[in-house]
């Protein structure tokens, strides 16, 4: 068949090395996407499948995804147990090097941490020289302290101000010591905010987090959150928690690594991050919560409850569980979370000193390796609702032994607000009532004795709604905001609610809680105690027609009983105005690290009238007022605590008058230099007033005598000219006779 013939040779002759180039396959014949995995779980064979899941489920969470498949284990034929390694293979070496970043000395469990390589690395250390080379010294080139601002000679303290674009932060003293410390160069970033030591500063920018700090405020770490709007730092600044209300979406293309999202992170919105690493630890996700004022839901901030020793972090999930997840690995604590039926809120109580010195002992001790020492055990207060014939609940939880401590029921319900003094001395749980036809609110206090034996209660008893509670640090007082003024929750423009302020204490006589006193007709909603104690003020924030601030000495006698003098002992005799001051459209009240100074501030988020910050002291004396256009946000730099031992502090407190006296020559010679320039400064006025005197004398007189030569040469030059003039008085004709 001669024509098929033709066509065969037609076709074979047909050219198809573009069609075989473009579709070609490049095989890889390298172990560049396979990791040698070490640290894993010796087993038996009928554990294989459960352990191999896990595995990849870990690996999946943290890198690209694995499949059982994917998985090759060595096993011991003698023995009929794995090796305790294993050889993973990718899809790429791009995802193999994903994973090597993400999973190397990641801990799978309490006893077992995974140790990867690259396959290819076997080779190359197996034929590697092993003739030893001194390595090449790098020169040492210290690194900044990032506390360093603590070492300021004259002791003061630092705050940030945001105006603007623009930030600046400044050192606070004196008023000779005030000045400007950094002006940094940041751009588009939502807001600013100080760690809880002070140590970093954090801005948030559309790509995500950046933290400064040290000298030269250089970054010292950034976390890769889009979109990112809320920020919460851990008690001991060793993790950062993000939020954004857009979920996680990773597209194709975007590195991979610890830092960075992975495709199992996409729909969450919360982020756990490691500060000193950088690393991603877990994410989750959220959902607004109850609905808030105009009808717009309001998502409870901070999402993540930290204990105080930075040891867990847990999350609620309303009316069903409490989730604690350890610190770093986030694994679920005991892999169970806390199931509580109804379970609305939760907090963790913070350490005293005393807990916080017996925690640093037992790091010590672990670090020393001589021994191991009980840490003090963490403690968690959360309350549930009425259900049915159950009564509300409030319970005290020890953890991580998960003991039940004290329980406390309550009847007539209507919500809880659980608030702990500093040192966890106290627990308050503000409990909104209502009564049987559920018709009025009114509240009660159940106040918890933690330190003491059955941790006992009292309860303080109020016929109004108390709409601000605050403990005094480290003391044994709290005061209340209370009203039952008809308007309070109309939040129509000019209405300013009459409220109550009373102060109580713990009699330690009759061990319950006393009034001190109760300051009637404010319109105070506020309420701001020093960190040292002892003074508060009375605040009207957020009002468009009151902006009063009351400056309050709780312990106004106590330097007349140190003295010896004989004063009243009243209950509440020891509370005494300081001052009042005013400060137009005030939205923040803030008191500094030291408890000397105040700052207030109008911040332009909340209105556009008369934005700017103002420092007081603790009388209430006004020492710098800054009216600035577009003014956002004022806040004061914390400070850690201190380094001194409880030895050296009463020492200082038994020498006090020395130190005193060394301050007070400080400030005379700071008023005698004020005074000298000031005196300085008047002579130099006076010169300057006598010598432009005499100039104008001069002036003056000479401008005098040019005047005289002018007349006298005038006069020379001057003719006399007569003129007669005739003047007719009388003309009289008389006819002559001849």
């Amino acid at each position: 068949m001669p024509g098929l013939t033709q066509d065969v040779e037609s076709v074979e002759d047909i050219d198809y090395s573009d069609i075989e180039a473009k579709y070609s396959v490049e095989y890889d014949d390298t172990f560049d996407n396979t990791l040698v995995v070490d640290g894993v779980p010796v087993i038996d064979r009928s554990k294989l499948e459960k352990l191999l899941a896990k595995i990849c489920k870990e690996f999946s969470r943290r890198s690209a995804p694995v499949r059982p498949d994917d998985i090759f284990m060595p096993w011991d034929e003698s023995s009929g147990k794995s090796l305790g390694y294993l050889f993973m293979d990718f899809r790429s070496a791009e995802e193999a090097n994903a994973a090597l970043l993400a999973m190397n000395n990641h801990p799978f469990d309490a006893r077992h941490t995974f140790k990867l390589n690259r396959f290819s690395d076997v080779e190359k250390y197996a034929n590697m020289d092993e003739a030893y080379v001194e390595p090449v010294l790098e020169e040492y080139a210290p690194r900044e302290h990032l506390r360093a601002w603590l070492a300021d000679p004259q002791g003061r303290d630092q705050y940030v101000v945001y105006r603007g674009e623009d930030v600046e932060i400044f050192w606070h003293g004196k008023p000779s010591q005030c000045e400007l410390a950094y002006k940094p160069d940041w751009r588009d970033f939502l807001y600013v905010s100080w760690s809880p030591l002070g140590t970093y500063i954090a801005t948030l920018h559309r790509q995500g987090v950046r933290l400064w700090g040290g000298s030269s405020w250089k970054p010292q770490q950034r976390f890769a959150h889009p979109l990112v709007k809320l920020i919460d730092f851990s008690p001991c600044e060793n993790y950062l928690v993000t939020w954004s209300n857009e979920p996680i979406v990773v597209p194709e293309g975007k590195p991979q690594g610890p830092q960075y999202f992975s495709p199992e992170d996409e729909g969450n919105n919360l982020a756990v991050w490691d500060i000193k690493s950088g690393h991603l630890l877990r994410t989750f996700s959220t959902v607004a919560g109850s609905e808030g004022p105009g009808g717009k839901r309001q998502m409870p901030w901070p999402a993540l409850k930290w204990s105080p020793d930075d040891q867990f972090v847990a999350r609620v999930t309303p009316g069903q569980m409490i989730s604690v997840h350890e610190l770093p690995s986030m694994f679920l604590h005991g892999k169970k979370s806390l199931k509580i039926e109804g379970v609305v809120d939760f907090e963790w109580c913070p350490f005293s000193d005393k807990d916080r010195d017996e925690a640093e002992k037992v790091v010590s001790v672990g670090a020393n390796g001589m021994g191991v020492k009980k840490s003090p055990e963490n403690m968690i207060a959360y309350w549930t609702p009425e259900v049915a014939n159950q009564p509300a609940r409030v319970t005290l939880l020890s953890f991580p032994s998960r003991a039940i401590l004290r329980q406390k029921n309550l009847f007539n319900v209507s919500e809880c607000k659980l608030h702990w003094q500093n040192q966890g001395d106290f627990l308050c749980v503000k409990v909104d009532r209502h009564t049987k036809t559920k018709k009025s609110i009114f509240c009660n206090l159940e106040i918890f004795r933690v330190r003491e034996k059955d941790f006992p209660v009292e309860v303080v008893e109020l016929k109004d709604t108390v709409t601000d509670f605050s403990w005094e640090p480290r003391g044994e007082r709290f005061a209340i905001v209370s009203t039952n003024d008809p308007n309070l929750g109309n939040p129509g423009p000019g209405i300013t609610i009459k409220t109550d302020v009373s102060f109580y204490q713990l009699d330690r006589v009759k061990n319950d809680f006393k009034l001190l006193k109760t300051l009637s007709n404010r319109t105070s909603n506020a309420i701001r105690w020093s960190p040292r104690g002892r003074f508060v003020v009375l605040a009207t924030v957020g009002s468009s027609t009151k902006s009063e601030l009351e400056f309050w000495d709780l312990d106004f006698t106590l330097e007349d009983r140190r003295e010896g003098q004989t004063i009243k002992e009243d209950w509440g005799s020891s509370i005494q105005s300081l001052g009042l001051a005013d400060h137009y459209g005030v939205t923040d009240v803030e008191w500094d690290p030291s408890g000397r100074y105040l700052a207030t501030s109008a911040s332009a988020w909340t209105h556009t009238l008369e934005n700017g910050y103002a420092i007081w002291d603790f009388r209430g004396q006004e020492l710098l007022k800054q009216l600035q256009d577009r003014f956002k946000q004022f806040l004061w730099r914390p400070r850690p605590r201190t380094l001194l031992s409880k030895e050296d502090q009463k020492r200082i407190r038994k020498t006090l008058k020395v130190f005193s006296r060394i301050f007070e020559e400080d400030d005379q010679r700071e008023s005698e230099n004020v005074n000298t320039e000031l005196i300085a400064l008047r002579r130099r006025l006076v010169d300057e007033w006598n010598a432009w005197r005499a100039r104008s004398k001069a002036e003056v007189s000479d401008d005098k005598g040019r005047d005289l030569a002018k007349e006298k040469q005038s006069e020379e030059d001057k003719e006399e000219i007569e003129v007669w003039v005739e003047d007719i008085i009388e003309q009289i004709e008389e006819e002559v006779e001849e």
